[in-house]
């Protein structure tokens, strides 16, 4: 994500009438130099967007409206530095707001500075990959477009089944694949190997592809490699993060491979799965790595509770 073009949303005509008095405070009180003040603008201007979003306003910003906006900076890859300037900025306007006894409460109190954060990492619905990997099934006309189809649906069952990264995909052999019992032998991290099981799904789509699809793909090259592109060639990580995009835009969303990743993980600490076996699948060397998806699924837990049970509110 650019951090000068990435907007939020738009801010409401409050928001304006509050940022351009912080700006003049900045301005004339503070004596601040042009560039800084323009500095400040942007990042409370970006927080104002975020905030319309949700129909709240400067004024009536939570506190967890600060971190879930840190949140999605560090989701779309804005450094720790800048985002720790986006913070500053924002403390220096709730400052300004309490002295001008326009809030009663700063949001930004207690809020950690970026570099003691460390960041959840995001996952999908269940229903919401239900829909991802429904998404290259439609009927395509020509044989290499429908092709194309069938790979991508197996790699995606696969990436759900199998929690692996991008790097690991593309590097699958065919030999790798253990179609008949149920599992694909993976080399991750450090050439470090690891088996992954593959659910009924996941083979029946792989089945399909290497029935229907990698043979046209492949034409009269060979390749050791499970997955192709066009002509037999290997495929790029540029071209993995695309299809998987594409599969999520029919719903809104821009995923990643690595939501595919974090989702599986998700999903099966959400139905009981133990610590240990996640980790393995997903060839974290340390357990405390893989601990973080119980927090992951707790507060999917919370949601569920909130939304559903009928003492949950207050009354």
């Amino acid at each position: 994500m650019s951090d000068k073009t990435h907007t939020f949303g738009v801010p409401s005509e409050e928001n304006f009438r509050v940022v351009s008095g912080f700006l003049d405070y900045l301005k004339v009180e503070k004596g601040l130099a042009p560039l800084t003040v323009a500095a400040y603008s942007t990042d409370v201007g970006q927080f104002s967007g975020f905030l319309g979003k949700r129909k709240r306003t400067l004024l009536n910003t939570r506190r967890n409206e600060v971190r879930d906006f840190i949140e999605e900076l560090f989701a779309n890859s804005v450094d720790g530095r800048s985002v720790g300037r986006k913070l500053s900025a924002l403390r220096h306007l709730y400052r300004y707001l309490l002295l001008d006894k326009l809030i009663e409460h700063d949001p930004t109190l207690n809020i950690d500075s970026p570099k003691q954060w460390k960041v959840l990492p995001k996952s999908l619905a269940r229903d919401e990959m239900e829909t991802i990997l429904r998404a290259p099934t439609s009927a395509l006309k020509r044989k290499q477009g429908l092709a194309m189809a069938l790979r991508d649906r197996a790699m995606l069952e696969v990436f759900y089944a199998g929690a692996l990264r991008v790097s690991e995909m593309t590097g699958v052999k065919l030999e790798d694949l253990k179609l008949d019992l149920g599992y694909v032998l993976v080399r991750g991290k450090g050439d470090k190997e690891r088996i992954v099981p593959l659910g009924k799904s996941a083979q029946a789509a792989l089945s399909e592809y290497m029935k229907n699809s990698r043979p046209v793909l492949a034409g009269q090259r060979t390749s050791p490699l499970l997955f192709l592109g066009r002509g037999g060639r290997r495929l790029t990580r540029q071209r993995v993060w695309q299809m998987v995009r594409a599969a999520s835009s029919i719903m809104g969303r821009h995923a990643s491979p690595h939501m595919l990743r974090h989702s599986c993980a998700t999903h099966m600490v959400e139905n009981g799965a133990d610590l240990r076996t996640v980790q393995t699948i997903l060839g974290h060397s340390d357990i405390s790595t893989t601990q973080i998806y119980t927090h992951l699924a707790l507060d999917r837990l919370k949601s569920v509770y909130q939304k559903h049970h009928p003492r949950a509110k207050a009354r």
